[in-house]
């Protein structure tokens, strides 16, 4: 039985949970991290030296790292569907994963983590208004990409979509002030219409 460690308010485990939703995979959530804890076990530092969520554990093989996760199990079980055979287009999907670790992820973090999880009281608002003039001039570099496309990759959904989905759902329900986007906003309303994307991603921000 496939297993996923991790909570699921987590967007790295949202983006697995999204695979496994699309992909209709038997599996077994079992909640960590956060108020849950387990982290620390022996248990799981086995499994993760570096005791951090996701964890996926599938027949004796484990994979963590979020978007490693999304790889394995998209090229494991939809090998010319989310995991393109084409290595031009699997280019282009592993392409737009890691922009968004590099080139959106540290700032959608702190306007995220200030505003989502830290104490009103406490908040930087000023870090939240730098960070949100600077990642917005970033979306629009995938926005500039889904004017010719209906994914980021092409005309299917693939890896891409996954991280750049999870994130973008943040991104657009936080109080940010925000540029036009409206190809992200044409193709965010496209991932709406996915059951696995309602049901593991957009959910109220916490």
């Amino acid at each position: 039985m496939l297993r996923i460690w991790g909570r699921p308010n987590s967007l790295n485990v949202q983006k697995v949970m999204w695979v496994v939703g699309e992909l209709g995979l038997p599996h077994e959530r079992l909640d960590a991290g956060g108020a849950f804890g387990r982290l620390d076990s022996p248990e799981y530092g086995q499994l993760n030296p570096n005791r951090r969520i996701p964890t996926v554990e599938d027949d004796g093989t484990v994979v963590w790292e979020s978007n490693s996760c999304v790889r394995y199990l998209a090229a494991r079980y939809d090998a010319g569907g989310l995991w393109p055979e084409d290595p031009r287009i699997r280019a282009r999907s592993d392409m737009w994963m890691d922009w968004l670790v590099l080139e959106v992820g540290p700032d959608l973090g702190v306007c995220f983590w200030q505003l989502c999880r830290t104490p009103a009281e406490r908040r930087d608002v000023a870090a939240v208004s730098a960070a949100a003039a600077r990642v917005g001039p970033v979306w629009a570099i995938a926005d500039a990409q889904l004017a010719g496309s209906a994914f980021i990759a092409g005309d299917r959904l693939t890896i891409g979509d996954i991280p750049l989905g999870c994130a973008w759902w943040r991104y657009c329900n936080l109080p940010v002030e925000r540029p036009s986007l409206p190809n992200l906003e044409r193709w965010g309303r496209s991932l709406l219409e996915r059951g696995p994307y309602r049901a593991n991603v957009a959910q109220p921000l916490t």
